[in-house]
């Protein structure tokens, strides 16, 4: 075994976005492409020599290729040890747990989590450091200096390493450890969980379906659900990762989870039914007949966190990115608890939670968690939701409406124009800013403004400050609409628009949420002008 410095040369796309680098397949498998982030990341994470480090991915096609290239980097850069997930697979959020069990340096995780797969799908790779989260921007940044100077890499001449069985295995003078992918995590959440009562629950006739998308959750939720609550078999439907995730699109909404969404609106339907997204960070919620969205999700979390045995010496703040609902906001208001209002972006939550400030977080993107790690967590959320189900004995209906009832309801919806040119989203943004000295005081329809911004966030941990992070239309009694361009595609720009209306009278609480937004709607396509400057007539996603 021969430790190579092979000769390389910057790309000027290299530059991590919210959830670390995401790009084409194809741009990955292109020569140096990604030896040359992976050898940035090395030389930008501190002393590494002799250090731990945590490797997996979501399956994803790619995936095990990437990792034998990691391996050998990592030898060749003097790490002691590789922990990775059997087959190459790790889901985001046992990864994280991974990282702060062993108490790892840190990890690079594979994934472009929600993002279609496949040989022209999407491609995605990561830090996370000790604190099991990803890395904040100044670590984001260095890399990505580090990436345009690059000129040289390291790596070791030698074989692949098998990663079917776990066990050790020597690649010079590190060692890779082949880990079960599912053991510690599973082990951390019955830790969190009443599990009798969630069996109990089960036992009792009650019926669920999770769809697992034919992504990295597949494992985690035939153990958990199946093998560990009981569960019958069945339950979890697409279970097995897939390279292509099945040629289907892994993001947990009404768009994509159809199969899910056919089976809990049909006649004779489960009680409750989830999804969860390529990597295992994502989670949809759905009672028979009935929709719960992420911002409600969070709210409902939040009240109800007494009945959890892992949360049951109450919580000492909540999160919430700007875009997501103001709901959480209401119920940690009557706890008396601060809620923070972030970026998008699971990094803003990570200095937060290790300052020991919130407990629970959670963002609009079908994304909630906790300070049991620092990832968001889908299946986490899934048996959150049952064990509350399992302890007030109530449909989930039931406990939705009545939460409305006693907090009030917030309407709301995202409208996503994706593919965009990126001059003409850009556009769109510069245009509302013009607007600013003009909007604040207007009456548009029956709202009245109240406030024009440009989000700015100065984070109460270490003073950091983030700007530019989307539109805020800000209007009197509660009620809002957000722009922002999003982070996580890999082709041209994605637009989301947030719409959101309070309704306090339970009488107005069962319209949907298209109808009750339907001016909003119109006064939000109207400001920005996106009809006219995109072409486009309608979204082409509403959640």
């Amino acid at each position: 075994m021969t430790i190579q410095q092979l000769v390389t040369q910057p790309f000027s796309d290299q530059r991590p976005g919210t959830s670390g680098l995401r790009k084409k397949v194809t741009r990955f498998q292109q020569p140096h492409y990604l030896e040359n982030f992976v050898q940035s990341i090395f030389d930008s994470v501190g002393s590494i020599q002799g250090k731990t480090l945590v490797v997996g991915g979501d399956g994803r096609y790619y995936n095990e290729q990437a990792i034998q290239i990691i391996i050998r980097m990592a030898a060749a850069n003097g790490i002691g040890k590789i922990m990775v997930g059997r087959a190459g697979l790790l889901s985001t959020p046992a990864a994280s747990t991974v990282i702060r069990k062993y108490q790892t340096h840190g990890g690079i995780i594979l994934s472009a989590s929600h993002n279609p797969g496949g040989p022209d799908g999407d491609f995605g790779i990561k830090y996370n450091t000790a604190n099991g989260g990803p890395a904040p921007e100044n670590i984001t940044e260095a890399i990505y200096q580090c990436s345009r100077k690059i000129d040289r890499y390291l790596i070791l001449d030698t074989a692949n390493v098998p990663l079917e069985q776990c066990g050790s295995h020597p690649v010079g003078d590190m060692e890779v450890e082949v880990i079960d992918p599912v053991d510690d995590y599973a082990e951390l959440m019955e830790q969190l969980f009443d599990f009798p009562a969630i069996r109990e629950l089960l036992a009792s006739g009650f019926t669920l379906r999770f769809d697992a998308m034919h992504a990295i959750t597949g494992p985690y939720a035939h153990e958990i659900l199946e093998n560990r609550l009981g569960a019958a078999t069945g339950t979890v439907i697409n279970g097995t990762p897939l390279p292509d995730f099945g040629g289907h699109h892994p993001d947990p909404n009404l768009a994509h989870a159809r199969e899910l969404v056919e089976q809990l609106f049909s006649d004779n339907g489960p009680d409750f039914g989830a999804a969860s997204d390529g990597d295992g960070d994502r989670n949809m919620i759905l009672g028979r007949n009935f929709y719960v969205t992420p911002s409600d999700s969070l709210a409902l979390l939040t009240a109800n966190a007494h009945l959890i045995p892992g949360y049951r010496e109450g919580l000492t703040g909540v999160a919430r990115s700007m875009p997501t609902s103001l709901a959480v906001d209401r119920v940690a208001e009557r706890q008396g608890i601060d809620c923070y209002e972030t970026p998008t972006g699971w990094k803003f939550f990570g200095n937060l939670m290790d300052a020991g400030k919130v407990t629970l977080c959670g963002e609009e993107s079908f994304g909630t968690g906790s300070s049991h790690i620092r990832e968001k967590d889908g299946l986490w959320a899934v048996l959150f939701w049952l064990n509350i189900l399992a302890t007030r004995k109530q449909s989930v209906t039931e406990i939705v409406q009545q939460h409305w009832a006693e907090y009030g309801r917030n309407f709301y919806t995202r409208h996503d124009y994706e593919e965009l040119d990126m001059e003409e989203a850009q556009g769109i943004i510069e245009h509302l800013e013009r607007q600013f000295s003009t909007l604040e005081g207007r009456r548009l329809g029956s709202y009245g403004m109240e406030l024009c911004d440009s989000f700015s966030y100065s984070d109460p941990v270490d003073g950091s400050t983030s700007s530019g992070q989307g539109i805020r239309i800000l209007f009197k009694g509660g009620s809002r609409i957000v722009y922002r361009l999003s982070g996580t595609g890999t082709v041209g720009a994605t637009l989301r628009v947030y719409i959101e209306s309070y309704e306090p009278n339970p009488v107005r609480q069962h319209l949907d949420p298209q109808q009750a937004l339907a001016p909003l709607i119109d006064i939000a396509v109207e400001l920005g002008q996106i009809d006219s400057r995109t072409g486009r007539v309608n979204p082409s996603v509403i959640t």
